[in-house]
């Protein structure tokens, strides 16, 4: 992603510090960025306005229920009000869209997992198509250890449903290789053992005549937990999120 290495710069020393402070303050960013575009984008004078006649419309249709035609009318006047208080509400949200889905990748993809830490056993699992069938070897360096038993000198797995999949353990920080052997040819896919909160991508796409991936088996990564409750950095932001719009919203006297 092109700009991994510029959040990775803002935001690392902070997931290092404090996963769920880091998620809670990038909450907190995206909540008074999109907060302060929407007071500065939209006339709110005029929201104001349309908020109060929309209200005004919902007490008068309450008022007629026995007068079905005067109902109709009113519910006309009050859609076409909401109609231009949801476009004008529309700039600010298609302005920020884009920023926003952007950081979201980035947390996407480095919040998302536990990372593979030193002496953490972990499992690679490689997807076959129905027709593939045999054994697989893994090759990995010294750095990494490798829990299955050898066959011939050989760490070999029988393909069985369409899988394979190896038990590793990684012993020093780094970037490695591991290497796959299926008849012919040999698959890669690197990993990263990590002190801190980074992972390479967990799936690298294959898609050729016998083999469909190669997945890296992450644990999923949970950062807060309410009553049993446990969230993720998506639902963590969801829930902070919410508290913060709502709050600076009302802070800010916006309609």
């Amino acid at each position: 992603m092109v700009f991994d290495s510029f959040f990775n710069t803002i935001f690392s020393p902070l997931i290092n510090f404090n996963i769920l402070f880091a998620v809670i303050f990038i909450s907190f960013l995206i909540s008074l960025i999109m907060t302060l575009a929407y007071k500065w984008m939209t006339d709110q004078h005029l929201m104001k306005s349309l908020k109060e006649d929309m209200k005004s419309h919902q007490s008068e249709i309450k008022k007629h229920k026995d007068n079905p035609q005067k109902m109709l009318e009113l519910q006309k006047l009050a859609m076409d009000k909401n109609m231009k208080y949801m476009m004008h509400s529309m700039k600010p949200t298609l302005v920020t869209f884009i920023p926003i889905i952007i950081i979201f990748g980035w947390l996407s993809s480095s919040l998302a997992y536990v990372p593979l830490y030193p002496t953490m056993e972990f499992s690679v699992t490689l997807d076959f198509l129905p027709a593939a069938t045999g054994h697989v070897e893994v090759i990995a360096p010294k750095e990494i250890t490798i829990l299955e038993e050898q066959t011939d000198a050989k760490y070999l797995k029988t393909i069985q449903n369409n899988q394979a999949t190896f038990k590793l353990k990684g012993t020093t920080p780094g970037e490695y290789i591991l290497d796959f052997k299926h008849e012919e040819k040999t698959y890669s896919k690197d990993i990263l053992i990590s002190t801190t909160q980074q992972y390479k991508p967990i799936l690298k796409a294959i898609n050729d005549d016998a083999i469909k991936s190669i997945k890296i088996n992450h644990q999923e990564l949970k950062i807060i937990n309410l009553f049993g409750w446990k969230l993720g950095w998506l639902g963590t932001y969801i829930l902070t999120s919410i508290i913060f719009s709502m709050g600076l919203r009302k802070l800010l006297k916006l309609h």
